[in-house]
């Protein structure tokens, strides 16, 4: 069979992937309605259609594309990585690519968060943080140390370690018999702050209600997980740097590991590389993945502290961490990483991206006056906004269809729009899409 002819309509991937593919996060049966897009190929910030139809992806293709699709110098580099190695093992072998990328980013920490340990996803990412933190304690005596929290309204991952973490309803009531629930804290999102009140009261609060469970479990608590300064999936919740600083703070009083999830967050999205460097303090373990390839190749890494690693550094087997899989630290997702990094250093990325904020700051101001529009708000490279539709049923899915056909890749939370795209979006393209934004608006709410 000819899987890749041209002369293959959209309709016809459309039906033979309804047969054949079940699409994650998805009820199915909305694509009787909903439309699948069948994509032919895609170029910079664009994403095109076998029958010639373009769609700016505003969502980096869920947060992971940072410098466009089909990028000549990740490109090249994958293609110099194809000829060299494509993967070898990682026990027991090593090879130039993981481990230029791991000091390359322990550099990027001032050497605070020193070692690097590879999976190939988020969520797996999540899972090692919690099982290090977990081991961590029973190697130092206290394995009493077993519990773990999130804060209310956070994501971590779907597999089943991290759905422990995560505190999102329609995945805690499906799974919630599989595994162990975390303790789950107020959060710090700016939108709750009262008549009166500033972001930083909203802080205070937060940072009591935590400070009320150390004080009656941190004898039992391993690690406390967050999102670093925007909370994404439950609607792009923002907060002030200083509750980091507050809670790292209330960590070390406590005895506690702190873990950053800065799976979607790191690499430059909130306007620092890492959005734990604009509260300045380092966390116990930070989770890296989606952008950290350049959204071409699975990979997410933990990185964690001299003082953890050497926890583990014993002759018995048993005191190692025990955690592994087969595409490790695959070389080819590691040349692409480095790529990625070294794009970050030769072009002045974070620089840059202050222009491109701007302007879409400037984009954002304009479809806030909207009367729908609700809580407008900007961290960097992440734009978002809530909307009171008048009908709130499937608004997500009729602003998606709609978005469509003003060429655009939106794909709301909820009633929360947010833009998040690709850092390489002009002037000209950013206004296009503030303008879009607001023709939809106008169509669905």
């Amino acid at each position: 069979m000819n899987t890749s002819s041209s002369t293959i309509s959209d309709s016809d991937w459309v039906a033979r992937s309804l047969a054949s593919v079940w699409h994650p996060c998805t009820q199915m049966q909305h694509h009787e309605s909903l439309p699948l897009v069948a994509v032919s190929h895609g170029k910079g910030a664009w994403l095109m259609d076998h029958e010639g139809r373009r769609y700016l992806d505003a969502v980096s293709s869920w947060w992971v594309n940072l410098f466009g699709h089909a990028n000549p110098r990740i490109n090249a580099a994958l293609k110099d990585q194809l000829d060299r190695l494509e993967h070898a093992m990682l026990a027991g072998f090593t090879h130039e690519p993981v481990v230029q990328l791991s000091e390359r980013l322990s550099a990027l920490t001032d050497h605070h968060l020193g070692h690097c340990f590879y999976a190939s996803d988020g969520a797996s990412a999540v899972e090692i943080a919690l099982k290090m933190s977990f081991h961590y304690w029973r190697n130092t005596g206290h394995a009493e140390k077993q519990e773990f929290v999130c804060l209310e309204g956070s994501y971590h991952g779907e597999t089943v370690g991290a759905l422990g973490v995560t505190d999102v309803p329609v995945f805690t009531e499906a799974y919630g018999g599989m595994f162990r629930r975390a303790h789950v804290v107020m959060n710090p999102d700016a939108r709750k702050a009262g008549d009166g009140e500033t972001s930083g009261d909203v802080v205070a609060r937060a940072i009591n209600a935590m400070r009320l469970l150390l004080e009656r479990r941190a004898d039992r608590i391993a690690a406390v997980i967050v999102e670093p300064l925007v909370q994404c999936a439950v609607g792009m919740a923002m907060y002030d740097a200083d509750y980091l600083r507050q809670l790292r703070a209330l960590c070390d009083e406590f005895s506690v590991h702190l873990i950053a999830d800065e799976i979607a967050v790191g690499c430059g999205r909130t306007g620092s590389f890492f959005a734990c460097e604009q509260a300045t303090i380092w966390p116990d373990f930070m989770c890296l993945s989606k952008g950290i390839s350049g959204g071409y190749l699975p990979l997410s890494l933990v990185m964690t502290t001299e003082t953890v690693y050497q926890a583990f550094y014993h002759p018995d087997i048993a005191r190692g961490f025990l955690h592994s899989h087969s595409y490790t630290g695959n070389p080819l997702a590691c040349r692409a990483a480095l790529a990625t990094l070294e794009m970050f250093e030769e072009d002045d990325v974070i620089a840059s991206n202050r222009q491109r904020s701007q302007w879409l700051g400037e984009a954002l101001a304009k479809v806030a006056a909207h009367p729908a529009v609700r809580h407008p708000r900007q961290t960097g490279m992440i734009m978002a906004f809530d909307v009171e539709p008048p009908v709130r049923e499937a608004f997500a899915r009729r602003f998606f269809t709609a978005a469509l056909k003003q060429e655009l890749l939106l794909r709301p939370i909820g009633t929360t729009v947010y833009w998040m795209p690709p850092y390489v979006l002009t002037e000209e393209e950013i206004a296009g899409l503030g303008e879009g934004t607001l023709r939809v608006l106008e169509n669905v709410a």
